[in-house]
């Protein structure tokens, strides 16, 4: 009988206590200063608040001419812009923000999360390219709707000069998005990856 419970009792000790290692995962993971959810969460936040100055600085810069920038046709395309992006970055927090505050553990629910941060991270990218797109053939389409003193002076450029600009503007954007949504965003959702997979 007293060797059945030191069997017992040895069996006990030796199984691993996966519920403090979770707990403790989740403490890493939910730390509210410094974690990897609340990183994610302020970089999502700064997006949104550059993305609301934006026009705010645009019309301050043109506050000599207001009723020029609020008829322009490429200003509310920054607006538009602008909109979107908040948009998209208060949808990536409210994720961040639901990760941050779970009262259960769910491994599966929680790399569910990481991966939707992923993917709307290189939607994010595409996006960045199609609006830079965008805003290339505005550049060239507008000056035939409105007239800017700077978009002629850009208009009486050679056609091949404007276009080897706009090349190098997608090239430079191309590896400049991919190194800025490491550094924003994928480094934490590459952490949080990593101590997910820890989990038991």
């Amino acid at each position: 009988m007293i060797m059945e419970l030191d069997d017992l009792k040895n069996t006990w000790q030796q199984t691993p206590i996966t519920k403090n290692k979770n707990w403790d995962i989740m403490e890493i993971i939910q730390q509210k200063s410094y974690g990897p959810v609340a990183a994610l969460k302020r970089a999502y936040r700064k997006q949104m608040v550059l993305m609301l100055l934006i026009p705010l600085m645009l019309v301050a810069v043109n506050s000599q001419d207001i009723h020029g920038v609020l008829t322009s046709i490429l200003f509310w395309s920054y607006v538009a812009f602008c909109i979107g992006v908040i948009v998209f970055a208060y949808r990536n927090y409210r994720v961040a923000d639901k990760m941050s505050n779970m009262d259960v553990i769910v491994k599966t629910n929680l790399e569910q999360q990481i991966q939707l941060l992923e993917k709307r991270a290189n939607w994010e990218i595409a996006g960045l390219r199609g609006v830079l797109l965008f805003f290339v053939v505005l550049l060239e389409v507008v000056p035939y709707v409105q007239h800017y003193r700077m978009l002629d002076k850009w208009h009486s450029l050679p056609v091949l000069a404007r276009f080897g600009a706009y090349a190098a503007l997608l090239a430079l954007q191309y590896f400049m998005n991919k190194i800025l949504k490491q550094r924003k965003v994928g480094r934490h959702l590459d952490y949080l990856k990593t101590l997910v997979q820890e989990m038991q």
